[in-house]
């Protein structure tokens, strides 16, 4: 089990928490259960899951792994849909729902929620400010920024945001998908403006995450891969 769902499991039963005066604990709790629903498909997904772990998330899930091999970006699809319905009405309610109001992870589950979502130039401004009064990491405000931008086509900041493509191989003619780094504005200085706010690997070493080398685009030069 990966230690960021083991955390949240812990703080769902009220484990390796401390109680702090001001938690809302009911909206901890409703959001702790967003919090793993937004995560564990997408765990499913990624790459350094072993095969150990996904069997477990599809016994957590109530799944077949077959079924969730086939339909998991639905899955994902249907549940951020849900997921945006109900974090809109907390926002509505209580405004960003930070550290101070339902302590950590539990504060990151509305940023993943609009993160994940179509909405992220609306809510922007709020995870914004949130992050200015600390509420969040200012990680997260980096990633939905750079998200933001990167949906407008325009260059990111911090180089948090890849894309793949299926490209035409020349030599056999068969599709293959291509993963790359999407833009970054001044991309000589992104690694000190990722330490700055937080982020503990490069640019490079985030994208071998990916399983692929960092390399410098332009939106023109993606736009040109065929």
């Amino acid at each position: 089990m990966s230690k960021f769902i083991l955390l949240i499991l812990l703080c769902l039963i009220g484990f390796g928490c401390k109680s702090q005066t001001k938690i809302n604990k009911d909206l901890k709790k409703q959001l702790d259960s967003i919090l793993v629903q937004d995560q564990v498909f997408r765990e499913y997904t990624d790459n350094q899951t072993t095969d150990l772990r996904k069997q477990e998330i599809a016994r957590i899930v109530g799944c077949k792994r077959d079924y969730l091999d086939k339909n998991i970006w639905t899955l994902i699809t249907k549940t951020d849909s849900i997921n945006l319905i109900k974090v809109e009405n907390i926002v509505q309610r209580y405004g960003y729902p930070g550290k101070t109001m339902v302590g950590e992870p539990t504060n990151t589950a509305v940023f993943l929620v609009i993160q994940h979502s179509p909405k992220i130039a609306k809510y922007y401004p709020l995870i914004e400010e949130a992050g200015k009064n600390k509420e969040i990491h200012l990680t997260d405000v980096a990633m939905m920024l750079d998200r933001k931008l990167t949906e407008e086509r325009k260059p990111q900041i911090y180089g948090t945001q890849l894309e793949g493509k299926f490209i035409t191989d020349k030599q056999t003619g068969e599709k293959r998908q291509i993963i790359y780094v999407l833009p970054i504005e001044n991309a000589k200085a992104v690694n000190n403006r990722r330490r700055k706010v937080g982020f503990e690997t490069t640019v490079e070493e985030n994208a071998r995450r990916f399983g692929i080398e960092y390399k410098q685009y332009t939106y023109e030069e993606i736009k040109k891969m065929k």
